[in-house]
């Protein structure tokens, strides 16, 4: 039987670093099934009262004490919520004064510092790096490809677009991405738009089942779809980018982190 278990994430701000936290720590249990709160813009002792009402009451309805991650700045909300009957992580307390301790000086326990530390300059740089992306996802234009940090390169359906997206919000890189058809496998070539920034080209595989799953999901017994058609097209756009030196992966079992890791990896971007 899996165990279950609710968990809090409590934060002064959006309360994605503390989910990012949690996150990272909950996926090494498998076997426990996590239902995840998340409670942002805590910032006020009003908030934080209703923030423990809310824990207990969800303890009580489980019949197991909740667990929290909190990042929260304030010392005297942080005291509040942990007077929850929960288990609860301090992203703060746990680092942050061993860090005073190592550095010898206080920090500044200010909200949102970490917000603050990306200048206007980067923020315009993501803007700009998301409008090229959307721009030039799917093959849409093959316009100002000089521009792109990297170009992915896959059969339809391989996690193309999110992973681009997620390099331009997370990096300010501009990608762009073209879909490997059947035309290209006739030609026996790269697309001639393509050739000419064969350094910038990544790309994607998946494993035949998992495509012709999603494809029957979009487009319902059509030969897109079927496994045969699939494994096809797969074998062909792996035997392509053997042929033309193009370095790529496998995204059957990688989350979109993970894919966008590797390429930043093997392309060398910062």
């Amino acid at each position: 039987m899996q165990i279950k278990r609710t968990v809090f994430f409590v934060s002064d701000g959006t309360g994605l670093t503390a989910e990012a936290l949690g996150h990272s720590l909950l996926t090494q249990f498998e076997e426990v099934e996590f239902k995840q709160i998340r409670i942002p813009f805590l910032d006020n002792i009003e908030k934080a009262q209703e923030a423990v009402a809310r824990i207990n009451a969800q303890g009580e309805a489980d019949g197991m004490r909740p667990i929290v991650f909190t990042t929260l700045v304030n010392q005297d909300l942080a005291e509040i919520v942990h007077q929850a009957d929960a288990f609860s992580l301090s992203y703060f307390e746990t680092y942050l004064s061993p860090l005073e301790a190592e550095l010898g000086i206080k920090s500044s326990h200010t909200i949102g510092r970490s917000r603050d530390s990306t200048d206007s300059s980067d923020y315009k740089k993501r803007i700009e790096a998301i409008n090229y992306t959307l721009a030039h996802d799917d093959g849409i234009t093959d316009r100002d490809l000089e521009e792109a940090d990297v170009i992915l390169v896959a059969v339809s359906r391989c996690g193309k677009t999110p992973t681009s997206l997620y390099l331009a919000m997370q990096f300010g890189l501009k990608v762009a991405n073209f879909p490997l058809i059947p035309e290209d496998f006739d030609r026996g070539r790269l697309p001639s738009t393509l050739e000419k920034h064969r350094p910038k080209l990544f790309g994607l595989t998946i494993q035949a089942e998992r495509l012709a799953q999603i494809r029957e999901e979009r487009r319902a017994a059509s030969k897109y779809a079927s496994l045969a058609n699939c494994r096809y097209e797969i074998a062909e756009a792996e035997k392509m980018m053997r042929r033309e030196g193009i370095r790529w992966l496998d995204s059957s079992t990688k989350s979109i982190e993970e894919i966008s890791t590797t390429v930043l990896q093997e392309l060398k971007l910062r």
